[in-house]
């Protein structure tokens, strides 16, 4: 399970199509999110092959640099976001009006049909936790008996692993070589399958689970 990780953005998957035939596996039938969207119906092979640290808590090396840029949250996401804001407030330090960037764009792969992006403030997302480490809308929820998957943004909770029209695949930072912690660890799919198990379901990771041992062989 990851804890404190954002991403600049969720990637699109336009740059895939050149190598579509060969980087791309189609999956039996379409998966919707638990929140409806998005919905998935192929995947990159590289989910499979590409590896980074994945215990976030116990990592001496990152200094939180995923968190250093604002990350995409859907309309709904923020809704509940900002019925925590009496709680929310004093940890962040920073006026609930202040935690999102201005306006909101048209996406229909995001829940609510819409995102808008968390501020960065002072080199880092706002709700990047100064005091200690990591996601506070992660640690305040696990504090206050929340899910944090009801807090914490769909984007972040993924990633290293994103999506984009339709396709699973890796974060762009994974394949560039940026993402500091790529490299060493499970792979993505192995440290990111209780994520996918839980916005897209039993189905799902079943068949991934096939395509992961086809991918081994």
């Amino acid at each position: 399970m990851t804890d404190g990780r954002s991403t600049r953005s969720r990637s699109r998957s336009g740059t895939l199509s050149p190598r579509a035939d060969e980087v791309l596996l189609e999956l039996r039938r379409a998966y919707p999110s638990r929140f409806g969207a998005p919905t998935i119906s192929r995947v990159d092979r590289a989910i499979f092959r590409l590896r980074y640290f994945t215990d976030c808590t116990r990592c001496d090396f990152c200094h939180d640099a995923c968190c250093w840029h604002g990350v995409d949250v859907d309309v709904r996401n923020v809704e509940r976001i900002l019925r925590h804001a009496p709680g929310l407030e004093p940890e962040v330090g920073l006026d609930a009006r202040d935690w999102f960037v201005g306006g909101f764009v048209r996406d229909e792969e995001f829940p609510g049909g819409s995102f808008t992006r968390t501020r960065v403030r002072h080199g880092a997302c706002v709700f990047l936790s100064r005091a200690t480490r990591g996601c506070l809308l992660h640690s305040y929820s696990l504090r206050a008996g929340i899910d944090y998957h009801d807090l914490k943004p769909m984007v972040s909770a993924l990633f290293p692993i994103t999506f984009g029209d339709g396709i699973l695949h890796p974060a762009d930072e994974v394949e560039a070589g940026t993402l500091v912690c790529a490299g060493a660890g499970p792979t993505l799919y192995e440290g990111l399958r209780d994520e996918l198990l839980y916005y897209f379901g039993q189905a799902f990771v079943d068949e991934l689970d096939g395509l992961r041992e086809a991918a081994a062989s």
